[in-house]
């Protein structure tokens, strides 16, 4: 293994620090701080989960629309330029939280999509709506980057993984608000066709306005502070946490804590990047990309065109979709909510394995029923509820694996390199393969497309079985060791 190109990144005139700050971090009980992140942070998951679901539950109506008139495949190809912005965003603004910090850019990200977002409901042709959620991807992209890394910074190792995998189930309370919203906004008796699937995309706008003022008061993670020389304002923002708890009644122990020592650096050279993710940690790597592709093709293939399943095959008015959207959300958010603990207590590796493999299974036999004429609507929907409880937890353990396996300074770009290359992989060529599928009306071209999913999961889940991270109550550090740790005796 060669040795990783460290002359220009440890900046050896910087000073040796000795902290024990992550430490306390870990050490504090859940409280209020801890809800309020997770309130001010984790609605990015909401967002896109909101995003997501009005691309379904719109379809019919862009195809009914006088302006838009899209195809099948026209809807696919949205589909699939949204995720292009989410992978292009993700590395762009991955690489740029890791360099500015967490804080600066979960502003930016929010912004972006917030703009984008409104400016979809006055997409004119097929050209403006597909820039324009290209845009909006790019924003929930970056979103992921910041918020994720800074979430887990702040997060107590004990509850990490639950705590992680309850935030990506908040994607499907996003789910349900679109397709609520969807029910009422395309109701031809209150709004004009043209003028419901517009009014849906701004939904998203105005929960971004109003979670804006929110992250005024979060701050910048401790931990990334420390290894770019802010030692001083790392230590404020702990101790002003601290102060928080001792104010509410909690007894905080000082002994048993770490201490880590560091050695600042300004950025992480790209060389340094790769040479960490790819042959540092090369097993992590397998294993995150894994994870992230089959979780991606998996989930944008079959949900961004769920609503076309809906209409197609089972003759479901566009405007009803939602109520079939509902029920699906609910066995989505159910699954990390339910089976999260799980995670911490039994371990990541079997659990994720075993996620990963009966949504595999699951998703092959409801497949095979749906390709005999076996299942109604209703049976169908209780099905794909079912699947997608599992599947769920799955998905939502792919981004906390990526997140928590590589070091805190490369922790936001590792988030993006895998969420786009998973993504790219399976996400961006899903939408647009199974549009193109739903198109021949032919239930068995259909079931070749769920049966390549499957495949990708069960692959997936070996994968994590052999070679996953047993990262249950370890902290951050412990899992990953800082690029800019310095052990004892070297200065």
């Amino acid at each position: 293994m060669s040795a990783p190109p460290t002359a220009a990144v440890h900046e050896k005139n910087a000073a040796v620090i000795e902290t024990d700050l992550p430490s306390r971090l870990d050490r504090l009980p859940w409280g209020r701080f801890h809800s309020l992140i997770v309130v001010a942070l984790g609605v990015t998951w909401l967002l896109d989960g909101l995003e997501v679901t009005l691309a379904g539950a719109v379809a019919s109506a862009l195809k009914s629309s006088p302006s838009l008139q899209f195809t099948n495949a026209d809807v696919g190809l949205a589909g699939s330029a949204y995720i292009a912005g989410a992978v292009l965003g993700a590395l762009g603004f991955g690489w740029l939280t890791d360099r500015l910090g967490r804080r600066k850019l979960f502003f930016i990200t929010l912004a972006l999509y917030l703009a984008a977002t409104a400016a979809t409901a006055f997409s004119w042709n097929l050209a403006s709506f597909l820039l324009f959620r290209f845009l909006t991807g790019a924003g929930i992209g970056g979103e992921y980057t910041a918020i994720n890394s800074t979430i887990q910074e702040f997060t107590p190792a004990r509850v990490r993984g639950w705590t992680d995998l309850g935030i990506n189930g908040t994607f499907w309370v996003g789910a349900g608000l679109g397709a609520a919203g969807s029910l009422i906004l395309l109701d031809p008796n209150l709004l004009p066709g043209d003028w419901g699937w517009r009014a849906c995309f701004f939904i998203g706008a105005v929960l971004a306005l109003g979670i804006l003022p929110m992250r005024i008061w979060v701050p910048e993670s401790p931990r990334w502070l420390l290894t770019h020389g802010g030692e001083h304002d790392a230590r404020s923002i702990v101790d002003g946490i601290e102060t928080r708890f001792r104010s509410e009644g909690h007894a905080l122990a000082d002994d048993d804590l770490t201490r880590l020592r560091l050695r600042a650096r300004g950025h992480t050279p790209l060389r340094e990047v790769f040479h960490t993710l790819f042959n540092l940690h090369r097993r992590r790597a397998l294993v995150g990309l894994s994870l992230m592709t089959a979780q991606a093709f998996f989930y944008n293939a079959i949900f961004f065109t769920y609503a076309l399943v809906l209409t197609e095959f089972y003759q479901v008015p566009g405007d009803h979709i939602g109520w079939y959207l509902l029920p699906f959300a609910l066995g989505n958010f159910l699954g990390p909510l339910v089976l999260g603990r799980l995670f911490d207590v039994i371990g990541r590796r079997k659990m994720i394995a075993t996620t990963y493999a009966l949504s595999g299974l699951l998703l092959t036999l409801s497949g095979y029923l749906f390709e005999q004429h076996m299942l109604t609507v209703v049976t169908q929907t209780i099905a794909w509820m079912v699947v997608f409880f599992f599947a769920s937890a799955a998905a939502s353990s792919a981004y906390l694996t990526v997140s928590e396996s590589f070091p805190l300074e490369i922790r936001a770009l590792a988030i993006a390199v895998f969420y786009a290359f998973g993504t790219a992989l399976g996400g961006i060529i899903g939408p647009a393969f199974f549009g193109r599928l739903i198109d021949t009306h032919q239930r068995s071209e259909v079931f070749v497309g769920y049966l390549v999913g499957s495949g990708l999961m069960l692959a997936a889940a070996v994968i994590a079985a052999i070679w996953g991270v047993d990262a249950e109550r370890k902290s951050l550090e412990n899992v990953a060791t800082p690029l800019s740790s310095v052990a004892d005796g070297e200065e």
